[in-house]
Protein backbone atom coordinates (compact mmCIF):
# COMPACT_ATOMS: atom_id res chain seq x y z
CA UNK A 1 0.00 0.00 0.00
CA UNK A 2 1.51 3.50 -0.83
CA UNK A 3 1.95 5.91 1.89
CA UNK A 4 -0.37 8.81 2.50
CA UNK A 5 0.54 11.84 0.74
CA UNK A 6 1.96 15.02 2.64
CA UNK A 7 -0.83 17.31 3.68
CA UNK A 8 -0.64 20.67 1.32
CA UNK A 9 -0.28 22.15 5.00
CA UNK A 10 3.06 21.15 5.30
CA UNK A 11 4.00 22.42 1.54
CA UNK A 12 2.62 25.93 3.01
CA UNK A 13 4.39 25.61 6.66
CA UNK A 14 7.88 24.94 4.46
CA UNK A 15 6.85 28.53 2.64
CA UNK A 16 6.84 30.19 6.03
CA UNK A 17 3.56 29.89 7.30
CA UNK A 18 3.66 28.66 10.33
CA UNK A 19 0.01 29.13 11.60
CA UNK A 20 -2.65 27.91 8.75
CA UNK A 21 -6.41 27.54 9.05
CA UNK A 22 -8.64 25.93 7.25
CA UNK A 23 -11.93 26.30 6.41
CA UNK A 24 -15.16 24.47 5.29
CA UNK A 25 -18.29 24.83 5.53
CA UNK A 26 -21.29 22.06 6.18
CA UNK A 27 -25.46 23.05 5.13
CA UNK A 28 -24.91 24.84 1.61
CA UNK A 29 -27.85 22.29 0.12
CA UNK A 30 -30.60 21.61 2.47
CA UNK A 31 -33.83 23.02 2.57
CA UNK A 32 -34.04 24.04 6.18
CA UNK A 33 -31.48 25.04 8.92
CA UNK A 34 -28.10 26.87 9.37
CA UNK A 35 -25.15 27.07 7.39
CA UNK A 36 -22.27 26.39 9.22
CA UNK A 37 -18.82 26.98 8.30
CA UNK A 38 -15.20 26.23 11.11
CA UNK A 39 -12.02 27.23 11.14
CA UNK A 40 -9.44 25.41 12.45
CA UNK A 41 -5.37 25.60 13.23
CA UNK A 42 -3.33 22.41 13.69
CA UNK A 43 -0.34 21.74 14.58
CA UNK A 44 2.27 19.59 12.45
CA UNK A 45 2.08 16.97 15.17
CA UNK A 46 -1.03 16.62 15.91
CA UNK A 47 -1.25 12.79 15.31
CA UNK A 48 -4.40 13.24 13.58
CA UNK A 49 -5.55 11.56 10.32
CA UNK A 50 -3.99 13.34 7.04
CA UNK A 51 -6.97 12.53 4.79
CA UNK A 52 -9.69 14.21 7.55
CA UNK A 53 -12.54 14.73 4.43
CA UNK A 54 -15.98 14.38 6.46
CA UNK A 55 -17.43 12.48 3.22
CA UNK A 56 -15.20 9.72 4.57
CA UNK A 57 -16.34 8.71 8.00
CA UNK A 58 -19.56 7.45 9.05
CA UNK A 59 -21.33 9.67 11.14
CA UNK A 60 -19.78 8.01 15.00
CA UNK A 61 -16.37 8.13 13.52
CA UNK A 62 -17.08 11.68 12.54
CA UNK A 63 -18.18 12.14 16.31
CA UNK A 64 -14.97 10.70 17.29
CA UNK A 65 -13.21 12.61 15.38
CA UNK A 66 -14.73 16.23 16.24
CA UNK A 67 -13.61 15.67 20.09
CA UNK A 68 -10.16 14.72 19.02
CA UNK A 69 -9.74 17.70 16.82
CA UNK A 70 -10.99 20.36 19.08
CA UNK A 71 -8.97 18.41 21.83
CA UNK A 72 -5.46 18.76 20.00
CA UNK A 73 -6.19 21.98 17.86
CA UNK A 74 -4.25 24.87 18.13
CA UNK A 75 -7.48 27.00 17.45
CA UNK A 76 -10.77 26.11 16.51
CA UNK A 77 -14.75 28.02 15.84
CA UNK A 78 -17.80 27.34 14.16
CA UNK A 79 -20.13 29.59 13.32
CA UNK A 80 -23.11 29.89 12.04
CA UNK A 81 -25.61 31.92 9.98
CA UNK A 82 -29.37 31.15 10.42
CA UNK A 83 -32.39 30.47 7.65
CA UNK A 84 -33.84 33.82 7.73
CA UNK A 85 -30.33 35.79 6.88
CA UNK A 86 -29.86 32.94 4.33
CA UNK A 87 -32.70 33.90 2.81
CA UNK A 88 -32.26 37.75 3.00
CA UNK A 89 -29.12 37.66 1.60
CA UNK A 90 -28.60 34.13 -0.10
CA UNK A 91 -26.87 31.09 0.44
CA UNK A 92 -23.61 31.78 -0.61
CA UNK A 93 -23.09 35.30 0.73
CA UNK A 94 -24.59 33.64 4.43
CA UNK A 95 -21.75 31.04 3.89
CA UNK A 96 -18.87 33.43 3.37
CA UNK A 97 -20.24 35.28 6.20
CA UNK A 98 -20.16 31.93 8.48
CA UNK A 99 -16.49 31.52 7.16
CA UNK A 100 -15.49 35.11 7.89
CA UNK A 101 -16.97 34.94 11.50
CA UNK A 102 -15.17 31.30 11.97
CA UNK A 103 -11.93 33.02 11.29
CA UNK A 104 -12.24 35.90 13.04
CA UNK A 105 -12.12 33.78 15.87
CA UNK A 106 -9.04 32.16 15.83
CA UNK A 107 -6.11 33.04 18.60
CA UNK A 108 -3.50 32.77 17.13
CA UNK A 109 -4.07 34.91 14.12
CA UNK A 110 -3.76 32.25 11.15
CA UNK A 111 -0.91 33.63 8.48
CA UNK A 112 -2.71 31.88 5.86
CA UNK A 113 -5.90 31.06 5.29
CA UNK A 114 -6.67 27.81 3.42
CA UNK A 115 -10.81 27.81 2.32
CA UNK A 116 -12.21 24.69 0.38
CA UNK A 117 -13.83 25.25 -2.73
CA UNK A 118 -13.46 27.84 -5.74
CA UNK A 119 -14.26 31.11 -3.64
CA UNK A 120 -12.61 32.91 -0.85
CA UNK A 121 -14.31 35.24 1.38
CA UNK A 122 -11.14 36.56 2.82
CA UNK A 123 -9.76 39.63 0.49
CA UNK A 124 -6.22 39.79 1.96
CA UNK A 125 -3.12 38.71 0.05
CA UNK A 126 -2.95 35.27 2.19
CA UNK A 127 -5.45 33.11 1.34
CA UNK A 128 -6.29 30.58 -1.04
CA UNK A 129 -9.45 28.74 -2.65
CA UNK A 130 -8.47 25.04 -2.84
CA UNK A 131 -10.69 22.82 -4.81
CA UNK A 132 -10.95 19.72 -3.15
CA UNK A 133 -9.22 21.54 -0.26
CA UNK A 134 -11.04 18.79 2.15
CA UNK A 135 -9.14 15.83 0.60
CA UNK A 136 -5.63 17.73 0.16
CA UNK A 137 -5.24 19.83 3.51
CA UNK A 138 -5.51 18.43 7.27
CA UNK A 139 -6.41 21.51 8.42
CA UNK A 140 -9.48 22.12 6.26
CA UNK A 141 -10.53 18.25 6.55
CA UNK A 142 -10.33 19.42 10.20
CA UNK A 143 -12.57 22.41 9.55
CA UNK A 144 -15.40 19.72 7.68
CA UNK A 145 -15.61 17.85 10.35
CA UNK A 146 -16.46 20.17 13.06
CA UNK A 147 -18.81 21.95 10.57
CA UNK A 148 -20.64 18.96 9.65
CA UNK A 149 -20.97 17.30 13.20
CA UNK A 150 -21.79 20.70 14.57
CA UNK A 151 -25.08 20.63 12.24
CA UNK A 152 -26.11 17.46 12.43
CA UNK A 153 -26.23 17.70 15.96
CA UNK A 154 -28.52 20.79 15.36
CA UNK A 155 -30.72 19.26 13.14
CA UNK A 156 -31.30 16.71 15.28
CA UNK A 157 -32.41 18.97 18.21
CA UNK A 158 -34.85 20.36 15.74
CA UNK A 159 -36.23 17.25 14.87
CA UNK A 160 -37.53 17.34 18.80
CA UNK A 161 -39.35 20.53 18.20
CA UNK A 162 -40.48 19.33 14.87
CA UNK A 163 -40.40 15.52 14.45
CA UNK A 164 -42.69 15.73 11.36
CA UNK A 165 -40.27 16.96 9.08
CA UNK A 166 -37.57 13.89 10.06
CA UNK A 167 -34.67 16.12 10.23
CA UNK A 168 -32.69 13.50 12.41
CA UNK A 169 -32.45 11.65 9.11
CA UNK A 170 -32.08 13.92 6.73
CA UNK A 171 -30.78 16.81 8.52
CA UNK A 172 -32.59 18.74 6.38
CA UNK A 173 -31.48 17.88 2.44
CA UNK A 174 -34.24 17.25 -0.24
CA UNK A 175 -35.07 14.06 0.45
CA UNK A 176 -38.50 12.37 -0.48
CA UNK A 177 -39.31 12.28 2.96
CA UNK A 178 -38.85 15.72 3.39
CA UNK A 179 -40.22 16.85 -0.03
CA UNK A 180 -43.45 14.60 1.14
CA UNK A 181 -42.91 16.23 4.69
CA UNK A 182 -43.47 19.99 3.28
CA UNK A 183 -46.50 19.36 1.33
CA UNK A 184 -48.18 17.75 4.15
CA UNK A 185 -47.41 20.31 7.14
CA UNK A 186 -45.86 23.30 4.29
CA UNK A 187 -42.74 25.04 5.99
CA UNK A 188 -42.03 24.98 9.44
CA UNK A 189 -39.61 28.18 10.95
CA UNK A 190 -36.29 27.02 10.09
CA UNK A 191 -37.28 26.29 6.41
CA UNK A 192 -35.23 28.54 3.60
CA UNK A 193 -38.80 29.76 1.69
CA UNK A 194 -36.18 30.90 -0.57
CA UNK A 195 -35.00 27.35 -1.66
CA UNK A 196 -37.13 25.39 -4.42
CA UNK A 197 -39.34 23.17 -2.56
CA UNK A 198 -39.91 24.92 0.44
CA UNK A 199 -41.10 28.57 -1.76
CA UNK A 200 -44.00 26.71 -3.26
CA UNK A 201 -45.57 26.15 -0.01
CA UNK A 202 -44.99 29.45 1.52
Amino acid sequence: MLPPLPSLDDEYREKGYPFIAGVDEAGRGPLAGPVFAAAVILSPDCGLPLNLDSKKFSPSRRERLHDEIVSTALAWHVARVESPVIDEINILMATMRAMVQAVKNLNPTPGLVLVDGNRSPFTEAHSRAIRKGDQLSQSIGAASILAKVRRDRVMTEYHATWPQYGFDRHKGYGTREHLEALTRHGPCPIHRKTFRGVKEHC
